[in-house]
């Protein structure tokens, strides 16, 4: 499909495509970016309201068993899974050996290795049955979760709960309908707040672990790939 022309931007745009050799008129009103802005305030009051519910015992017991660990192992699914990985590469810029679940490069999983999993219902079936091989091997196990009565919540040895909204909440399989009739303002959907909000967290704990090693921000930056 191949955009022929566009003309009157007041609200609306609208465009002649080409589809199978017929056009075709298309219109999409704007809303002069309400949705977008809407959504990074309701997202930074998630992380404001957050930061106020934080376990500093389980943070500092999380840190201790970061530095303590022979190997740190993340895994996650979907874009937890990619939250984890960020997390991974700046541990590994610390200078930690860094693993992530699933990679054909990752190792097996020792005693004294220590496993974060990052899920926000603390459900999903594929990290939470990793867990519970995890702790049969006998590791340390660390779950970022919203959920902390979940099956991750209850098998892990230190749970950080982030309360945020997730994609097996219970208005998360109306969430499209209820936008297309416009029940309620439109939020950032399914898991996305969990997801930015366990970014930001883990991030975060990054700095703290800094602090700890003494390491520099030009230390991390010469572990930064080179060959990118």
């Amino acid at each position: 499909m191949k955009k022929d022309q566009v003309k009157d931007y007041e609200g609306v745009i609208s465009s002649t495509e080409l589809r199978d050799g017929e056009d075709v008129i298309s219109s999409m009103e704007l809303n002069g970016c309400e949705d977008v802005i809407s959504s990074m305030e309701f997202i930074v009051k998630n992380i404001t309201g957050v930061i106020k519910l934080l376990d500093c015992e389980a943070i500092n017991r999380m840190l201790q068993k970061i530095m303590e660990g022979d190997r740190i192992f993340l895994m996650g699914a979907g874009r937890s899974g990619l939250v984890a990985k960020a997390f991974a590469m700046r541990l590994m810029h610390l200078g930690f050996t860094t693993y992530v679940v699933g990679e054909t490069t990752t190792p097996a999983v020792h005693k004294q290795d220590v496993v974060i999993a990052i899920s926000g219902s603390g459900e999903t079936r594929s990290i939470a049955d990793l867990g519970k091989i995890v702790k049969d091997i006998g590791s340390t196990l660390i779950t970022v979760t919203s959920k902390k009565e979940s099956t991750l919540g209850r098998i892990s040895d230190i749970v950080l709960v982030l309360p945020s909204r997730t994609k097996n909440d219970p208005d998360a399989s109306t969430f499209l309908e209820k936008n297309m009739r416009e029940d309620y303002k439109k939020l950032p959907p399914l898991g996305t707040s969990f997801e930015i909000t366990s970014l930001v967290f883990l991030d975060s704990v990054i700095a703290q672990l800094m602090t700890l090693t003494g390491a520099s921000e030009a230390a991390l930056k010469s572990m930064h790939t080179n060959i990118e």
